[in-house]
């Protein structure tokens, strides 16, 4: 729901929140056992990208009746180990008026290679950001084509993004710390043809947390204890 999700609304009745005891909470039981028990669109030749569209129209319907619900908090931790090294943490988050968990808990370790005078223990932040938004843009692609009926038969992304280092290092002033841009490129097999593979990639993008975060301004604060 957070990247790339479905553009057409599908055969799903939407439910007005009263009808819901237990408000927002209902919803969030009503969402699960839809994600548990109903089955995805079927055609003459079932399209299985393993996404339940059903699912997340439902909870897109359900979220419109009870827009409180769709306010969500992601978090992380992260923890210094040595030098540039540290680790990162993805236990829980809020959502659907509460607190939610991860069915594991999820680390991640960043650190900067040789050729910053570092251990490289791990990939870098920089790095990281560049895998948030492929992943981001290609479970759009997978819930977009699911939508569309469309078998997916592979999908392949390559991303890169070109930086000048003297940013960060403080050499001049006039270079940002950032990347100068990032370029995706997809390869993808489906039973489609290319425009209608290129426009699903285009409803992913339209529709990506990650893609909005990355060319929009977003409001950062950082405070000391």
């Amino acid at each position: 729901m957070l990247s790339g999700g479905p553009d057409e609304p599908l055969l799903v009745e939407r439910q007005p929140l009263e009808s819901h005891p237990g408000g927002i909470r209902r919803i969030a039981l009503l969402i699960a056992t839809t994600i548990q028990g109903e089955n995805m669109t079927t055609t003459s030749k079932p399209i299985d990208n393993g996404v339940n569209v059903e699912a997340l129209l439902g909870a897109r319907n359900a979220l419109v009746d009870a827009p409180e619900g769709a306010q969500f908090t992601w978090r992380a931790t992260n923890k210094w180990v040595r030098g540039t090294h540290s680790n990162s943490v993805v236990e829980g988050f809020f959502g659907l008026g509460g607190e939610q968990t991860h069915r594991s808990t999820f680390t991640f370790e960043a650190d900067h290679p040789e050729v910053f005078a570092s251990e490289d223990q791990g990939a870098t932040p920089v790095e990281l950001v560049l895998v948030g938004l492929a992943s981001c843009l290609t479970a759009g692609i997978a819930s977009v084509a699911q939508n569309r009926e469309i078998q997916l038969n592979s999908v392949k992304a390559t991303i890169e993004g070109s930086m000048d280092i003297l940013g960060i290092l403080g050499g001049d002033p006039e270079v940002r710390n950032g990347f100068n841009g990032i370029k995706v490129k997809y390869e993808i097999e489906a039973d489609a043809s290319q425009k209608e593979i290129e426009a699903i990639v285009a409803q992913s993008q339209k529709r990506s947390a990650v893609f909005d975060v990355i060319t929009n301004p977003t409001n950062v604060t950082v405070e000391v204890n």
